[in-house]
């Protein structure tokens, strides 16, 4: 009975990623259709301070759609390992890169469609050999693993590091190195993860009738989950108004689904009852999704097609096929002139040799 309920949890929590990612993915069109609109008709732009999208029923579509992609990633964590929930959210990119090569006509060249395959692939091998058993089921257990050691000197070093790039590292070098804020949000969001998932496990016993107000980690949860969040948007918008967004979000993405992982490594112990067949796909799966994101970022505004392949594959074959004739006529010629030595046709020669003394003369 424990065993098929852990199966149902396990598949609920999939379920609700992956519409996470389809409802997150999805409020970027609305939201950047509503606005399109508004350009059209003359408003100003947000871009230049307008709030007049506050008026579009397709930015407020796009809005409720992003809050119920939320609320399902958060209900994700409280039913699935946050091994496979976090490394799902790259489908929202996916999801996002296809609905605007349809909605917004907004071209998906080659690369574009093979990092979209890519992040299928990932995925589907990461959800095939992801942990399905889930290791804590309650407050109690969960306060037990936040006093573990490991987690502790994790946690310290999380926070030392990320102290010392917003003080010292940040000031510096944040300017020019795109690394320092990104590192900043993925470290800190690690943290963030881990209260997510005890609060989800907090709603589950609120919802089964137990006592959750009166628990101060509930509170601690809560407080740390919006102190880690302000961290991570204070920072990332930093990153995306210095950086291209091209290179910000597939470096945020391996950044921060790595500290999420070691995180879970440590506190939560999913993968201490992994065989070595599912680490291995589960590392090759996240491994997959961020080529695929990174072919679906790095070189999108390159145009390139299989047709345009085709053709410039033909181009590079008519020079070549060229020079082969041309080599072969050469060789001909050549070939015909040892004749004629080897024959020894010595009018022909004189004949050559005053033709060109003859047109000289009549220079």
């Amino acid at each position: 009975m424990g065993e098929d309920r852990g199966k149902y949890d396990f598949y609920l929590g999939l379920g609700l990623a992956v519409s996470s990612s389809i409802f997150i993915g999805g409020s970027f069109i609305l939201k950047k259709k509503g606005l399109l609109r508004l350009a059209r008709k003359g408003s100003m732009r947000a871009g230049q301070g307008g709030h007049a999208y506050l008026k579009e029923w397709l930015w407020w579509a796009g809005l409720l759609s992003m809050g119920a992609g939320e609320a399902a990633n958060f209900a994700a964590y409280a039913f699935a390992p946050a091994t496979l929930v976090t490394p799902l959210g790259a489908l929202s990119v996916l999801v996002s890169a296809v609905l605007s090569s349809y909605f917004l006509t907004e071209r998906l060249n080659l690369h574009g469609k093979l990092g979209c395959l890519l992040s299928i692939l990932g995925s589907t091998t990461m959800v095939i050999h992801a942990p399905q058993e889930e290791e804590i089921s309650s407050l109690d257990h969960m306060s037990e693993k936040l006093v573990d050691p490991a987690f502790l000197s994790f946690a310290i070093v999380v926070i030392i590091v990320a102290l010392i790039f917003i003080f010292v590292v940040g000031p510096r070098h944040g300017q020019s190195n795109i690394l320092v804020y990104i590192t900043i949000c993925s470290v800190i969001g690690s943290l963030s993860v881990s209260c997510v998932k005890g609060l989800g496990i907090a709603i589950k016993e609120a919802i089964a009738g137990k006592d959750v107000v009166g628990n101060p980690l509930a509170w601690i949860l809560l407080l740390g989950l919006l102190a880690c969040v302000s961290t991570q948007i204070n920072y990332l918008n930093k990153a995306l108004d210095i950086f291209n967004t091209s290179l910000v979000t597939p470096i945020y993405y391996v950044f921060f689904t790595t500290s999420v992982l070691s995180c879970s490594a440590i506190l939560f112990k999913e993968w201490g009852h992994m065989g070595a067949g599912d680490v291995i796909g589960t590392l090759s799966g996240f491994l997959t999704i961020i080529v695929g994101i990174f072919l679906l970022h790095a070189f999108k505004d390159v145009s390139v097609s299989l047709s345009s392949l085709a053709v410039s594959m033909r181009k590079d074959e008519r020079p070549a096929a060229n020079g082969v004739a041309s080599h072969y006529e050469l060789l001909h010629e050549s070939t015909g002139d040892m004749e004629d030595r080897e024959m020894g046709l010595p009018f022909d020669s004189v004949s050559r040799r005053n033709g060109a003394m003859t047109s000289s003369l009549d220079h």
